[in-house]
């Protein structure tokens, strides 16, 4: 048995992380299937097999019923905000139903719950409004879509919100602007877990032009 077909070995079911991605309705399309591309393709290095995945990647909503997102794609979501694997990931995309979803405290409440488990949660485009009216990110500095820069900052003075940064690390929280920025700030989380060669890799399967390196604000 050689080094990569050992390394394949040990990643086991067990041993993957769990991602959780929020969905809802009027969710942005690509604010979720991005990241859940992301964490579904990424493998250890020099690793192809779709068996040696190191993320579980599933979708959460707060109810079992079909998802419509913007532009109408359905989605069945995997699990409810009621049953689901314990996450260590949890991403909170954006989009038009974020204006309603800040307003479900069910939602929020199961938001902050996950908060105090995971070993990051992240958001994507104004899924970071659903952060800030928690007040997880008080004292922390943020970004969101460039259209939504001037609404989180006038409705959430405590955030420094961020309108010249891709990724915003910020240690258990990281946010990131809009729409294909949660690709960047996927793969940023694959890095800063596996290292930068795991990322590049599965950005690469992706054909994507990973940049994000280059503007993040840590």
């Amino acid at each position: 048995m050689d080094e990569r077909e050992w390394v394949a070995t040990m990643t086991t079911q067990q041993e993957r992380k769990t991602v959780g991605i929020l969905i809802f309705a009027d969710v942005e399309v690509l604010d979720f299937c991005g990241p859940f591309e992301v964490f579904a393709s990424t493998r250890p290095l020099g690793i192809h097999d779709d068996q040696q995945q190191l993320f579980n990647v599933v979708t959460i909503a707060e109810h079992a019923d079909t998802v419509s997102c913007r532009g109408g794609l359905l989605v069945k979501p995997h699990f409810t905000i009621d049953e689901h694997p314990s996450l260590d990931i949890l991403v909170i995309p954006g989009g038009a139903g974020t204006r309603r979803e800040v307003m479900n405290q069910q939602l929020l409440a199961w938001i902050a719950r996950q908060h105090l488990h995971t070993t990051f949660t992240t958001s994507v485009c104004t899924g970071a409004f659903l952060l800030a009216e928690l007040g997880l990110l008080d004292q922390h500095r943020a970004t969101t879509h460039w259209g939504s820069i001037a609404r989180m900052q006038q409705s959430y003075p405590a955030i420094t919100v961020l309108d010249d940064a891709r990724v915003v690390d910020e240690g258990h929280l990281i946010t990131s602007a809009g729409v294909s920025a949660g690709i960047d700030m996927s793969l940023y989380v694959v890095a800063l877990l596996y290292g930068v060669d795991v990322a590049e890799q599965t950005a690469r399967s992706m054909e994507y032009d990973w940049h994000t390196r280059e503007n993040v604000a840590r």
